[in-house]
């Protein structure tokens, strides 16, 4: 059947008791970003009409994080079940169409196994899955025909409905109109007070309306957060179905288990990447780009045959092609390398321009500049752009050589070809193709006595 227009009710109020944590559970990180938002994109592409976010007491930092989605928050207040929360939703929905009902803890729920709920006939739709252990889930009853007959929770089930293996996600879909009548007549008339959203299962049945199953293609798309050793065994198996991902792009993984993707990961033909790197925010490499060990890409655009050395940190920059990176580099917001660029060991970057070919290999400082190409710069050297109050920025001309252990004191601009003689602190503009050194004069003081240390009680 065609697609009606959707509704979709996202359930985020858990009070989350066995994270041990001030924070609402939603809001805990699974690959970089927070349980909710994870439902939230995924929501996103199913391009729904409306989206309600219901969220608990003293969870008001809930709709403040993902305000950017532009979703109806509503509190739940008292918590009364899964059904009482839905009914929260209900006045701000319109009556066209259907409504999903998805959870914030649920947070690996994929585009395809929604898109196939929705091309399922009209009616009641269940998203299902079938375990090897269902303890502890809801049983999915059904007639000798196979139609769902009702929901039944496990400490209500009988021993031979115990041994069924299908189980209930939480997950459904049915019409708006429809949704809104059952929650209408939903009870609490059960040990916990509480009003079960499940229930509406057997009303529909009694009501003659097909209830319709779907099953995701992979069993962790339904798996929930409820404390942070299933939060920590989602993000592993998370983390190794992004690494299978680009395994088969054709990506090389030193070691699959020993990659982190906290974000969007594009990667070219022959990309090499070694254990223990981080990814984070969205990051593009291309072709023929290798990245060390435990190194940490954020929000970065690296180009074709680049080799990133371990330990570095790359941080919204742009990297060229064929430049040369590290090992414990760092290159900060807004830094630029042109082609064949190298940044070596313990060379700082902050939002510079760094020209084709131009080098800074050794302990290095260099902030608020735009370096020319082909420009050397030596171990020690610092641009110094900060007066305490203001930065600066320092300009050095194509084919420059900064001789080793200098301080560029910004505003200052080094001209085209110059040469500056190690040691020098440079405050004023100096010109092309001449060499500019500032050093006191060498004096040996005859007759200097090294100071002694005292022996302990003297003074």
């Amino acid at each position: 059947m065609g697609i009606l227009v959707l509704n979709v009710v996202i359930l985020a109020a858990g009070k989350g008791t066995r994270m041990y944590s001030h924070k609402p559970k939603v809001l805990h990180a699974l690959a970089g970003k927070p349980l909710v938002q994870h439902v939230l994109d995924c929501t996103a592409t199913l391009r729904p009409q409306r989206v309600c976010v219901v969220y608990g007491h003293g969870g008001e930092i809930v709709p403040q994080a993902m305000a950017q989605y532009g979703a109806q928050f509503v509190i739940q207040e008292p918590q009364l079940g899964t059904g009482h929360a839905v009914q929260q939703a209900m006045p701000h929905l319109p009556d066209d169409g259907r409504t999903l009902v998805l959870y914030g803890d649920v947070p690996l729920i994929q585009h395809n196994t929604l898109h196939q709920m929705q091309q399922a006939s009209d009616g009641l739709v269940l998203l299902t899955v079938t375990l090897d252990n269902p303890a502890g889930y809801g049983r999915i009853v059904r007639d000798a025909q196979g139609d769902v007959q009702c929901i039944v929770e496990e400490k209500d089930a009988t021993p031979e409905q115990r041994e069924i293996r299908e189980v209930n996600t939480g997950i459904l879909l049915a019409s708006t109109v429809q949704l809104r009548d059952w929650l209408g007549k939903l009870g609490n008339d059960n040990a916990q007070g509480e009003y079960y959203l499940t229930d509406i299962v057997g009303m529909a049945v009694r009501q003659g309306v097909a209830v319709h199953t779907v099953q995701p293609a992979q069993r962790w798309e339904v798996e929930g957060i409820n404390n942070k050793m299933q939060l920590a065994a989602l993000e592993r198996t998370w983390q190794r179905v992004e690494a299978e991902r680009l395994l088969a792009h054709g990506v090389t993984l030193a070691d699959p288990a020993r990659i982190d993707q906290r974000g969007r990961l594009v990667c070219g033909r022959d990309v090499e990447i070694d254990v223990g790197c981080i990814f984070e925010g969205d990051v593009t490499l291309g072709d023929n780009v290798r990245v060390g060990a435990y190194s940490v890409l954020r929000n970065a655009t690296v180009a074709t045959g680049t080799d990133i050395a371990p330990y570095s940190h790359i941080d919204s920059s742009v990297v060229g092609a064929n430049c040369h990176i590290g090992p414990y580099a760092r290159l900060r917001p807004g830094t630029k390398l042109a082609e064949g660029a190298h940044i070596g060991n313990f060379v700082e970057i902050k939002n510079s321009d760094i020209g084709a070919g131009s080098k800074a290999n050794h302990l290095s400082y260099i902030g608020d500049s735009t370096v020319g190409s082909r420009v050397n710069i030596g171990a020690g050297t610092i641009t110094c752009n900060y007066d305490g109050a203001n930065k600066f920025r320092t300009v050095i001309g194509d084919d420059a050589f900064i001789g080793s252990d200098t301080q560029l004191v910004a505003p200052v601009t080094v001209g085209r070809g110059a040469t500056i003689g190690a040691g020098s602190t440079i405050t004023k503009d100096t010109p092309d193709g001449e060499l500019t050194l500032s050093r006191s004069k060498q004096l040996t003081i005859t007759g200097w006595k090294r100071p002694v240390k005292q022996p302990k009680g003297e003074k």
